[in-house]
C-alpha cells in the first residue's frame, strides 16, 4: 500500500510505537496503541471503514485494571452512574462528573440493531458532580455527596476564588463556592451559551483556567464527524474558546480541533494541551487521535484536512486556504482509541520517568476492524516537551479481543493531592486509583 509521509514534531521519538508494557502481557491487555509506524499514514480509503462494538461485561470481582510493577489498582468509588471526568480542587477535594450520552428515540433502536448499545451507558444521563473527600488520606473517601444536582450533560469543573464552574452541554454555569461544604444548594447563573441543539454528536465542554485566573478556556467539540450535516451547524464547533470568568469576551482561542476533550497545561510551561478524537470513516488506521500543544490562533485541519495537509476526500478542494495553514499536531496515538481525558503527572510519589508526563484515557475504538484504545496511555515529558514513544500505562480493560468483550472504558484522568492518579470508568460505574508503593 502506498504511503503518505507523516510530518511530526518528533519524527524520531515517535518514529514507532514500542506496544511495550511494564507488566507481563497477556492475549487480553497486549493489544498496542497503534501510532502509524516509521511515521506514515495509509491513504484514505472511505469503503474501508469497519464497525466493531464492544460488548461491556462488567468487572468480575476477582479483576482490576493492569498497572506497572510497582504500583497498586484499588477502586476508590464505586456505584457512580456513569463517572466520565474527574476534577481535583485546590483543597484536595475530589469532584466527579457523572454524565453520559443521550439517545432519541430512533438512535436507541439503530443502536440496539447495530451493538452500540453494549458499548456504552444506557438511559438518563445523572447530571450531578458528586464531591468524594478523603481527609484522612488512607486511599478511600469517607464523605461522599452529590454536591450540584439538576445539570444538563455536565463535563468540565472549575473553580476560580470563590466560584464553582460546571460546563453544561448548553452552557457555562458559574455558582457561589467555598471551600469545604459538602453540597451547592444556591442557583447558578448560566453566564455563556454553548451549541447544542439539533446535531450534538460531541455533547461534552471542558474548562481549564490559565495561571492567573485571568481567562477560561472551554473546548466545544464538532456536532458531526466531518461536517456532513452543513457547516452552518459547525458554528463556533471543534474550537477552544477563550472567555473571561464572567463569560464575557469569547474569542476563538484554536480552531480545526476535531472534538478536543482533555485539557492541562504542560508543567512549567505556559503552554496548553490537549487530547483530541479525531474522526472516522476512513479506514482501521486512519485518523490517529493525538495530544497536541495548542497554539493561540492555530487551525488543526478539520474537517478539510488532518496532520497537517492531508486532505479529507470527502471535503477535497473545498477550503485550500486553510488546508495551506494546518498545523501538524504533536503526538498521534492511535486510530480511534477515542483519547479523551488528559493529566500531567505534577504529584511527588511516581518513579522519576513518570514526573511531569502526560495520561492519557482511551475510551475505546468502535469504527476499527480490531479493538484500540481501551486503556490509560502515557507520553513522557522534559522541560514542557514530549521526550519518548507512547506507552502503555493501565492496561487489562479488554476481556477478549476476539468477541470484542470489554470489562469497562477509561475516559478521564486526574491527579490527587497525595500523588496518586484517578481514572474513570464510566461504562462499569467505577473510580479507579492508581498509587506507586
Amino acid at each position: 500500500m502506498k504511503k503518505l509521509l507523516l510530518i511530526a514534531a518528533l519524527p524520531l521519538v515517535f518514529a514507532c510505537n514500542s506496544g511495550k508494557t511494564d507488566e507481563a502481557g497477556t492475549a487480553t491487555d497486549s493489544i498496542s496503541t497503534d501510532t502509524t509506524a516509521q511515521n506514515v499514514l495509509p491513504e484514505p480509503d472511505t469503503n474501508a471503514s469497519k464497525n466493531k462494538f464492544s460488548k461491556v461485561i462488567g468487572w468480575p470481582a476477582d479483576k482490576a485494571p493492569i498497572a506497572p510493577e510497582g504500583f497498586t489498582v484499588t477502586k476508590f468509588a464505586t456505584d457512580y452512574k456513569s463517572p466520565r471526568n474527574i476534577y481535583v480542587a485546590p483543597n484536595g477535594d475530589i469532584f466527579v462528573v457523572l454524565s453520559n450520552s443521550e439517545r432519541s428515540a430512533k438512535e436507541k433502536i439503530v443502536n440496539a440493531i447495530t451493538g452500540k448499545a453494549k458499548a456504552e451507558v444506557a438511559g438518563e444521563s445523572a447530571n450531578t458532580v458528586v464531591l468524594l473527600r478523603d481527609a484522612d488520606k488512607d486511599g478511600k473517601p469517607e464523605l461522599q455527596s452529590n454536591y450540584i444536582t439538576g445539570l444538563n450533560q455536565p463535563y468540565g469543573v472549575l473553580i476560580i476564588g470563590n466560584s464553582f464552574y460546571v460546563a453544561n452541554t448548553d452552557g457555562l454555569m458559574k455558582y457561589p463556592y467555598k471551600s469545604g461544604d459538602t453540597k451547592i444548594t444556591a442557583p447558578g447563573t448560566k453566564i455563556l451559551g454553548l451549541p447544542a441543539g439539533g446535531y450534538n454528536n460531541h455533547w461534552t465542554r471542558n474548562l481549564i483556567a490559565n495561571a492567573d485566573n485571568s481567562k477560561i478556556y472551554v473546548s466545544v467539540g464538532s456536532g458531526s464527524n466531518v461536517g456532513e450535516n452543513g457547516m452552518e451547524h459547525e458554528a463556533r464547533r471543534a474550537n477552544i474558546l477563550e472567555i473571561n470568568p464572567d463569560g464575557t469576551g469569547e474569542t476563538v482561542y484554536a480552531s480545526g480541533l476535531r472534538n478536543p476533550v482533555g485539557m492541562a497545561w504542560a508543567p512549567g510551561t505556559n503552554t496548553l494541551w490537549t487530547a483530541v478524537n479525531e474522526r472516522d470513516g476512513l479506514g482501521d488506521e486512519l485518523v490517529p487521535d493525538y495530544i497536541t500543544s495548542v497554539q493561540k490562533g492555530g487551525f488543526y485541519g478539520w474537517p478539510y484536512s488532518y496532520f497537517g495537509k492531508h486532505e479529507d476526500p470527502r471535503m477535497k478542494g473545498l477550503k485550500p486556504e486553510l488546508v495551506a495553514k494546518a498545523i501538524v499536531p504533536d503526538v498521534p496515538v492511535g486510530a480511534h482509541t477515542a483519547s479523551l481525558g488528559l493529566a500531567f503527572y505534577t504529584g511527588e510519589k511516581f518513579p522519576q520517568q513518570y514526573q511531569n508526563g502526560a495520561f492519557i484515557g482511551q475510551h475505546g475504538s468502535w469504527n476499527r476492524s480490531a479493538l484500540s484504545g481501551y486503556k490509560v496511555a502515557f507520553v513522557p515529558f522534559k522541560d514542557g516537551k514530549p521526550s519518548g514513544p507512547l506507552q502503555d500505562f493501565l492496561t487489562g480493560f479488554i476481556a477478549d479481543p476476539e468477541k470484542g468483550e470489554v470489562y469497562g472504558r477509561p475516559v478521564g484522568v486526574a491527579v490527587t493531592a497525595d500523588g496518586a492518579i484517578l481514572v474513570a470508568d464510566d461504562v462499569s460505574n467505577t473510580i479507579w486509583r492508581i498509587a506507586a508503593r
